[in-house]
């Protein structure tokens, strides 16, 4: 089983596979939370219930391939997911995944009003069928693993430099 993970400013959306890594279907939308963890101990959690084995965060590139401003974002989210999770992280390309999510949904008879809630479903839905597409196809996992690179220390003294700390003062 592996979760499929769409970054969003507002809302992130989560697809899983089936256990044999052919397929993936839409699970929830969670908000996104810029001022705590929610999102993330929601995301664990989901791994935790589906036993998942990975999760793939999908890197919005523009046309060109070049970085954005949602590429440090979901660059960043996923770095944090890393650090949470027990399980490894991919970075796969996701160039046009929430295009293709709309159009799936206007094709469907979706108007745009009620596509809010469940968009960022399909895109997650895009991004994870991609990835097991393409290891099918190469053989290999799609994108890049994520590298769960330890949180910036904090700005307090540490003991070494604070030589005196605990020793009597005269």
């Amino acid at each position: 089983m592996r979760v499929g993970v769409d970054v969003g400013k507002a809302r992130i959306g989560l697809a899983r596979s089936d256990s044999h890594g052919m397929l993936a279907t839409p699970v929830e939308t969670v908000s996104r939370d810029h001022t705590g963890s929610s999102d993330v101990a929601r995301i664990e959690a989901v791994v935790a219930d589906l036993d998942a084995v990975e999760v793939v965060v999908g890197l919005p590139l523009a046309l060109s391939g070049n970085r954005t401003a949602s590429t440090d974002d979901a660059v960043g989210f996923a770095e944090v997911l890393a650090r949470s999770l027990s399980v490894p992280v991919r970075l796969v390309d996701e160039r046009l995944s929430t295009v293709a999510a709309q159009s799936v949904l206007r094709a469907a008879g979706r108007k745009a009003k009620t596509q809010k809630p469940v968009v960022d479903q399909v895109a997650a839905v895009i991004i994870l069928q991609h990835a097991l597409d393409t290891e099918r196809a190469l053989g290999t996992p799609a994108g890049t693993a994520v590298d769960p690179v330890p949180e910036p220390r904090s700005a307090a003294i540490s003991p070494a430099a604070a030589p005196n700390e605990g020793q009597p003062t005269r």
